[in-house]
């Protein structure tokens, strides 16, 4: 009868993970980076105001831009053809929301253009979009009572 001998090397029961996390920690930073190209739209600084929580429905975005740059969605558009890229959303201009980004640097004179020609298409349903301020919890008055 043959005796096997036994290897002086055991078996391992451990896992080396350092692999694993390196790869992991790779692919955060990836992420991390790219996340807010992913986002996407227009670079707008939109101006601060409280407002209240409201119900976000899908709808066509206009946004302008510190240059009065007129963006539809995310394309660059000429002002003029405004009413042509509203076309689409025509059947439910009761409906649909329409919101309009702009940065806090543009005249009002040009907000006021461009809100005129959404709503002499007939759109009804426009909203102003803006960052919430920062409420300071110290003051009364910022918080209602």
């Amino acid at each position: 009868m043959a005796h096997r001998r036994r290897s002086s090397y055991g078996a391992m029961a451990n896992i080396n993970i350092t692999s694993l996390v390196d790869v992991t920690l790779t692919l955060l930073i990836i992420f991390m980076l790219t996340a807010p190209y992913i986002q996407g739209g227009v670079e707008v600084n939109l101006p601060e105001a409280d407002t209240r929580n409201t119900v976000v429905k899908e709808g066509p975005v206009i946004s302008i831009t510190n240059n009065r740059k007129v963006f539809f969605q995310e394309q660059a558009i000429e002002f003029a053809d405004l009413k042509m890229m509203l076309l689409p959303y025509e059947e439910q201009k009761d409906e649909v929301p329409v919101y309009l980004r702009c940065d806090e640097e543009v005249p009002y004179g040009f907000v006021l253009k461009v809100m005129a020609a959404i709503e002499y298409e007939g759109f009804l349903n426009l909203s102003l979009v803006t960052d919430q301020a920062a409420q300071d919890v110290s003051n009364p008055e910022q918080r209602g009572q």
